[in-house]
């Protein structure tokens, strides 16, 4: 408690939601870890980032416009918005476009409710549902997960009068699980047409099961249905944050109403613009992350440690104490992502790297399970055959 020279918490007129309203904590900087632990290098695998690196023609796109930064960007992000919409053969002005898919979904929930309504989403699903819900004075339903997932049944019937939104990830990041196609059917048809749907597919180009279903083909099946993507998974621009989706058009009316200008950057419009077009880079991220999830889990069977098979970029790795291991990993100099804040303290969450970085974290784990690198030797991953993105 903050008190002022009279003795009084000049925060207690402050509605308790927001007083209560835990903020997000994102992982750690390597150069923090470098400089708390005395090390020269340091491998990231805690954010879920792109180890390729930015799309190459994203990068020269924005080197085009580096002079122009003392001009403000286009406020409505037409030409992305342009370029978004004919991709998914939709409107303009039914895309959703945001400092990163998190503001989208603050924003959502400012503009969608209020205190007394309901927002229904999963048990271990991404944090920010929960924050988007609460900094609205809203009331969470949480569903109990099953297998580490969405129970999409369950949820269904969690709807209720006050329900406004319904939160969604598929896949879900911490657990990397999906749903698919059945269940997501069964689930829209049992959905009020007054309850808005919100589908979050940030890692959906990673997933290659082909029963997962692309939400942008039930957008006519459900009116209020809204699919989330960003551009900083697959297309490698999470310093730049662009997140977009498409939704109703009464909703995108509502939010960039509610939004703050200028929220997507010149250089993110420039760059997002032309990495959507860059397939060649989200085919060789696409495979150089099917061959680092299947060496994580060759090392992960090696070392007698349990998974959840995962179709994100990233594997949640159950390591007993969590907690301990995330801290001996720390010295040793590999940052991954204790979970515990998601329901899973016997888990941490491992984000896909490059080969090398990969390995690095597989001899690090084996060191602090008592094993030599010796076990783990025959399963280094070979050098990608697909190029680095460069």
């Amino acid at each position: 408690m903050s008190v002022d020279g009279s003795g009084r918490d000049p925060a207690a007129n402050v509605a308790a939601y927001l007083r209560e309203l835990m903020p997000y904590v994102p992982g750690k900087p390597t150069s923090a870890i470098e400089r708390e632990y005395g090390l020269s290098r340091v491998v990231k695998l805690a954010s879920n980032e792109n180890p390729l690196g930015p799309s190459p023609r994203a990068v020269e796109a924005m080197r085009t416009v580096i002079a122009d930064l003392h001009r403000y960007p286009d406020g409505d992000a037409a030409d992305l918005r342009a370029a978004l919409a004919a991709h998914h053969a939709v409107t303009p002005d039914r895309i959703l476009l945001g400092n990163g898919s998190n503001e989208i979904l603050t924003l959502i929930g400012r503009v969608l409710l209020r205190p007394g309504d309901e927002a229904v989403m999963s048990e271990g699903a991404f944090i920010v549902y929960l924050l988007a819900t609460q900094a609205s004075g809203a009331r969470r339903v949480a569903v109990p997960a099953v297998e580490f997932g969405h129970d999409l049944e369950a949820m269904a019937s969690a709807i209720g009068p006050a329900t406004r939104v319904v939160f969604l990830a598929n896949p879900n990041n911490p657990t990397g699980t999906i749903f698919r196609r059945s269940s997501w059917e069964r689930f829209l048809s049992r959905v009020p047409e007054d309850v808005v749907v919100v589908c979050d597919n940030a890692y959906a180009e990673y997933v290659l099961d082909p029963e997962y279903p692309d939400a942008f083909e039930d957008l006519a099946r459900h009116p209020q249905l809204v699919v989330l993507r960003t551009f900083s998974k697959i297309h490698g621009l999470a310093g730049l944050r662009v997140g977009y989706g498409v939704g109703p058009g009464w909703l995108v009316d509502l939010v960039d109403r509610v939004r703050d200008p200028f929220n997507v950057n010149l250089l993110a419009q420039v760059g997002a613009l032309a990495a959507l077009g860059d397939d060649a880079h989200i085919e060789a991220s696409r495979e150089a992350n099917r061959q680092g999830l299947r060496f994580l889990e060759r090392v992960c069977r090696a070392l007698g440690l349990g998974f959840v098979p995962g179709h994100g970029n990233f594997l949640l790795v159950d390591v007993g104490d969590a907690a301990e291991a995330y801290e001996s990993l720390l010295r040793a100099g590999v940052i991954v992502r204790p979970v515990a804040g998601y329901g899973f303290p016997r888990h941490l969450r491992v984000t896909v790297g490059t080969p090398e970085e990969n390995t690095t974290f597989a001899q690090a784990l084996a060191a602090l399970l008592g094993r030599s690198g010796a076990s783990i030797a025959s399963l280094a991953q070979p050098a990608l055959a697909v190029g680095t993105g460069e």
